[in-house]
Formats: structure tokens, sequence, C-alpha cells
């Protein structure tokens, strides 16, 4: 293992303790390393791994959350958008997310890693709630914020937190 890498846990939690709240996105640019390995790093509890072989058990999931933040990322565009998931096909390499409020064709097979993540919003700094999917370079390709920062119903939390549990990629190994 290299030097850089060896140190990047530390790095990481040296710039959460000096701002909690950071956008992954900006610390992964800042520390040079794929954003997925930010992620991987988060103090314990924060981000748990997903078995992303159960991608589409995992997208029919998050249609029972109802409304939420879909953030879908490139090199040059990030594009936010509200709504709720549901009306799944697969046509080709795409599975699709079509309803009144998204319309997304996700290239399933580019999918690296997903992640359930918890931690607090840039901007407000209250906890978010979220499903992080990586493309097989690291780089983000859709996170689903189950809340923003805002309110939330009640029982968002203990679903989050089974949904968690029941996709967390060791699950298998140990259970």
């Amino acid at each position: 293992m290299d030097t850089a890498r060896s140190e990047l846990p530390e790095n990481i939690r040296t710039a959460l303790d000096g701002n909690p709240g950071v956008m992954t996105m900006q610390l992964a640019r800042d520390l040079g390393v794929p954003e997925a390995e930010v992620i991987r790093g988060l103090p314990s509890g924060r981000a748990v791994e997903l078995d992303l072989g159960r991608w589409e058990d995992l997208f029919d999931r998050l249609a029972s959350f109802g409304t939420v933040d879909a953030i879908v990322t490139n090199g040059a565009v990030t594009l936010e958008a509200v709504g709720q998931f549901g009306g799944f096909s697969t046509t080709g390499d795409f599975f699709n997310v079509q309803t009144n409020s998204l319309d997304m064709h996700i290239r399933y097979r580019n999918l690296g890693a997903a992640f359930a993540v918890e931690k607090p919003s840039h901007m407000s700094h209250v906890n978010t709630l979220s499903i992080q999917f990586y493309d097989m370079a690291g780089a983000a390709a859709l996170k689903v914020f189950l809340n923003f920062g805002g309110k939330a119903p009640a029982d968002l939390a203990a679903r989050f937190a089974a949904l968690r549990e029941e996709f967390r990629k060791d699950r298998a190994a140990t259970g």
C-alpha cells in the first residue's frame, strides 16, 4: 500500500473534524481520490456499503420512500430532481425509472458500488440519509436523498436503518 493510500483514512477524519458537512465530492477532489473512496473512509456507521448484486431490489425499495431528492452528476453537470421512484423496466443496457416526476435511464452495468450514507448536510448541517451509487471508477453516478436536511417522517430513520441492514454488503458473509 502506498503512503498516500495508507494516510487516506486519517486525512478524511481530519477533514471531517474541521467540517463534518463537507461535500464528499469536494473532499475527494482535494484528496485526489475517487469519491467512493471517501465514502468508504467515512467514520464508522456513517457509510455502509450495500450489496450491488441486489441493485434492482434496492431501486424497488427506494420507491417505498415516496418523494426523494435525486442528484445525478457527471464531469460537467449536476442535476437535482425531486420525485418518486417507480415505473421500472429494463431495455437493453438501461434500467428505466419512469414516473410523473422522474424519467431516468440508468446504465446499471456501469454501477460499481452503492452505499447507505448518513452525514450532515453541507448546507444546513442537519443529518441527511441517502443511498448513493458510484460508477466503476468510483465517481458519483446517482445520490438519492431520503431527506435533504429538512423535516422528515418520524419513521424515516428506522426505515433507513432497516434498508441499510437488509442490503449490507457483508451481510451474506456474516449472516
